[in-house]
């Protein structure tokens, strides 16, 4: 009895029966020669039925599937034969009962000891849960990218080497650039000078928003155009499993408009407090007016009768010269509460500037300052207050006086604003800055920074009013360990506008 062992067993029926796949061999005529045990009970067929059939006979009446394409030009089975490579074809199957499930049907050739195609396997694989999974990924993207594109606020994403991944419609409009044409642009072209690396800086720090997050800050950015825009911008890191950084994103808000708003709050809040304060300093300034008359004029008369070698005449003189120091308390008072009438005339930026400079009393407080005058060849016509314009300046430059060293350098410039409806006026010393604290406070009534009996805290706040009065601003333009720049604009006078242009 010649017995084969278990090892010489034909081990190729058994690994087709066990595929977990429906699984057909056809030879190169499409005819079926042998099916897998896994394709019988999943159709329920008996193997009679379906050796021997061709491919088309198969899934048009046993696998509910006439339009399977039989096309020479796209037929699976023919490509995988004349190519000697594996095919495929997806396909979603309605049941005569109206549902429908996908199949994915891979065709790989049989080769024999030639090269050449003897047979061709089929795999029948339900992919329908796949397919479903796949749908709903779809969806959610599309959803997603809806939900991004729909924002009101700019949303940007970029790769580690700074490749610009996503752009909404809102960024776009922000930063100026069509997605689709910002292949050659780095997002760090989308900030200023270092901007950027700090925003990264703080994105990696664990103390400042934790790691990876950076909390609603306030930063700068550029356009295509070359414009700098303030936003609130929100961030993030993107990690992939292992915590390897594989992209940021930044959600932008512009804030230019509530920047604004703010602006226009705070001038109409220090607009009220002057008014209120106005009002205390004339009912002040009145009281204190009538004794101080007498004061001043007892006093001289009594230094008058007085011997000049008389021992009291040094006191007399020295209440005098306080006296006389409070009656300049008093008219910066009244001037603060803007007691006087305005007085509109028109005249030129550039004369009055000079004009200003000629009334300083002591003119020796230039003697060792470099004055540098960059005032414009152009005629810079407005209309205002000319002496309490020239009180301005002459505040403004005895403030940048005092805080420069006997060698600083005060620097007076004059232009037309960019709109060409204003007239400029830049006062810059080099002295050592404002410090931050004092900046919201440097046009509030009574405060200074000098030492006690230098000054009465109301120079800068007169200067608000009076140019706020004649429709102009003054505005802190720069300070810092460099000097301090003031900038003061006042409207250009209409009628010399009309002039310019028509000449």
């Amino acid at each position: 009895m010649n017995l084969k062992l278990p090892q010489e067993l034909d081990w190729r029926p058994r690994v087709f029966d066990s595929l977990s796949f429906p699984t057909l061999i056809m030879d190169c005529n499409g005819t079926v020669v042998s099916v897998n045990q896994k394709l019988l009970e999943k159709y329920h067929i008996l193997k009679s039925r379906v050796i021997g059939k061709s491919c088309r006979e198969i899934f048009r009446n046993l696998f509910d599937d006439p339009d399977l394409p039989c096309h020479q030009e796209t037929c699976p089975l023919n490509k995988t034969i004349a190519e000697g490579v594996g095919h495929s074809v997806l396909r979603q199957i309605e049941r005569q009962n109206g549902s429908k499930y996908w199949e994915d049907r891979v065709f790989s050739p049989i080769l024999d000891d030639d090269g050449n195609v003897i047979y061709v396997i089929e795999s029948i694989r339900d992919v329908t849960r796949t397919k479903a999974l796949e749908n709903i990924l779809h969806d959610i993207r599309v959803f997603m990218n809806r939900l991004v594109q729909s924002s009101a606020s700019a949303i940007l994403s970029a790769d580690r080497s700074g490749r610009i991944l996503l752009m909404n419609e809102a960024a776009e409009e922000l930063f100026g650039y069509n997605f689709d044409h910002t292949a050659n642009i780095s997002v760090v072209d989308l900030y200023p000078q270092g901007v950027a690396r700090e925003i990264m800086k703080k994105l990696r720090d664990d103390d400042y928003g934790g790691r990876g997050k950076l909390p609603a800050t306030h930063v700068n950015i550029l356009t295509a155009r070359g414009e700098t825009v303030p936003v609130e911008m929100t961030g993030a890191i993107i990690y992939e499993g292992d915590n390897t950084e594989t992209a940021t994103m930044g959600i932008y808000n512009d804030i230019r408009e509530r920047l604004a708003l703010q602006d226009a709050q705070s001038q109409l809040d220090q607009s009220e407090k002057m008014a209120s304060l106005g009002r205390l300093a004339a009912g002040v300034a009145h009281e204190i007016n009538n004794p101080l008359t007498g004061i001043l004029m007892y006093g001289n008369l009594m230094k008058e009768k007085m011997e000049p070698d008389h021992p009291l005449q040094t006191n007399i003189t020295y209440i005098l010269e306080d006296a006389e120091r409070c009656r300049e308390i008093v008219k910066n008072l009244l001037a603060y509460s803007r007691q006087s009438g305005t007085s509109q005339e028109r005249f030129s930026m550039n004369v009055m500037v000079e004009e200003s400079l000629r009334l300083i009393r002591d003119q020796s407080l230039f003697m060792n300052l470099t004055t540098k005058k960059e005032l414009s060849d152009e005629c810079m016509m407005v209309k205002a207050d000319r002496n309490k314009m020239c009180q301005v300046v002459i505040n403004l430059v005895m403030n940048a006086i005092d805080a420069m060293d006997p060698n600083g350098t005060l620097t007076l410039k004059t232009y037309r604003s960019n709109d060409q409806k204003r007239a400029c006026l830049e006062i810059t010393d080099t002295g050592f800055g404002i410090p931050d604290e004092d900046r919201l406070r440097i046009f509030d009534p009574f405060f200074t920074t000098k030492d006690p009996g230098k000054g009465t805290g109301l120079g800068l706040s007169t200067a608000y009013g009076i140019i706020k009065d004649n429709k102009g601003d003054i505005i802190i333009k720069e300070t810092g360990p460099e000097g301090t720049t003031f900038l003061v604009e006042l409207p250009l006078d209409t009628d010399s506008i009309e002039l310019m242009s028509i000449g």
